[in-house]
This record gives C-alpha cells, sequence and structure tokens, in this order.
C-alpha cells in the first residue's frame, strides 16, 4: 500500500483525458481524480465547507447544508480577492486529499487525474506525466459539443489554461487523441504495458 507509482494524466478543455482515464479504469488502474476530490472537500460535514459558510455566510449553503455552487461562483466570479481566498482554502484541502488517496492506493500504478496539473504544479507529485493532446481546433469542437457552452466560453476556460506547448515540455509521454476512440485506447494499451515494464512488475 502506498508504493504506488503515480502517472500524472492531465489534458485541455476537450483533449479526451476522460476517455483516457476510463481506459486505464477498465483495466485495473486506480484512479485518483482532483474533480471528484474537489467535491469531496467540500462536501456537507467537511471542514471546507465550513470555512466557505462562515465566510461567505450561509447564503452560500442549500437549504440541507450542502454547498449551493452556483451562489459560491457569483461571489467569486468578478472579485479576485475573493476568488483567491477561495483557492487558498480549497488547494491545499485538495492536494493533501489527493496525497491520503494516493497514499491507500494500491496496484503498480496509479492516475493521477488533474485538468490543471501544469498550471497549479503539482507535477512534483508524480513520477510520470502523461498529456493528452489534440489540436486546439477539435478541443474546441468537443467540448462545445460535450458542455453546450459558447465558442467564446470554451475559447476563454482554453485561453486560462497552459498552452499545448507548456502541457508537452511537462510530459514524460503524449497521448495523440486526433483520431478515434479505438485509436486512442491503443495508445492506452502500449502506455499501460510499458508502465508494467518499467515499474518491474
Amino acid at each position: 500500500m502506498g508504493n504506488s507509482v503515480v502517472v500524472g494524466l492531465t489534458g485541455g478543455i476537450g483533449s479526451g483525458k476522460s476517455a483516457v482515464s476510463d481506459a486505464f479504469k477498465s483495466k485495473g488502474i486506480s484512479i485518483v481524480d482532483a474533480d471528484i476530490v474537489a467535491r469531496l472537500v467540500v462536501e456537507k460535514g467537511s471542514k471546507g465547507l465550513a470555512a466557505i459558510a462562515t465566510h461567505f455566510g450561509n447564503q452560500v449553503l442549500h437549504t440541507d447544508g450542502t454547498l449551493n455552487r452556483a451562489v459560491l461562483r457569483e461571489q467569486v466570479f468578478n472579485n479576485s480577492s475573493e476568488k483567491e481566498w477561495l483557492n487558498g482554502l480549497l488547494h491545499p484541502l485538495i492536494r493533501e486529499e489527493m496525497a491520503r488517496q494516493l497514499d491507500i492506493s494500491d496496484g503498480p500504478f496509479t492516475i493521477l487525474s488533474v485538468p490543471l496539473l501544469v498550471e497549479n504544479k503539482l507535477t512534483t507529485m508524480c513520477n510520470y506525466v502523461i498529456v493528452v493532446d489534440c489540436p486546439e481546433e477539435l478541443q474546441l469542437q468537443r467540448a462545445m459539443k460535450r458542455d453546450g457552452s459558447s465558442k467564446a466560453t470554451i475559447e476563454n476556460i482554453m485561453a486560462a489554461q497552459a498552452s499545448r506547448a507548456q502541457r508537452k515540455a511537462a510530459a514524460t509521454h503524449v497521448i495523440d487523441n486526433s483520431g478515434t476512440l479505438e485509436e486512442l485506447n491503443t495508445q492506452v494499451d502500449a502506455l499501460y504495458h510499458n508502465f508494467l515494464e518499467t515499474i518491474g512488475n
């Protein structure tokens, strides 16, 4: 337990990171997913949620005591100091919980799936880093189709993320997802075997 090699997984919005994560999961590999952890650290009864309610007031809570994300988003949307406060609270909690999950993970390696792995300098937690890459035009089309968001919204998200070049510079392995799901799965399969051999299991 806890001696699992950590393989970071990241990619821009619409790059196909979830498909890669699912493919590894189907091979029995444990996934520590930052998006799931981010929800976990603010769930009802958590110290994260208590701190948010103390800071912003109870209007950020639903009547059942869970976090009202829409109201919280409004609070921090155009307020950089509030956004900073929130990030300052959540990032250490998320990092701590991810480290805890990695520590109890077993298997030859564990995937640490983080959308902003490069931006938040979380590559330090990883032995290897997989970047899922595809042309920006394709990212845009996929994200619009998946989220039903406008082109402008997706472009803004992409602009706030690391560039393809920055991500690829941090990668030990790149998965090219400009083709079909079948081609993606073939690459995952090859990487899976590559890791098993490298790790010596």
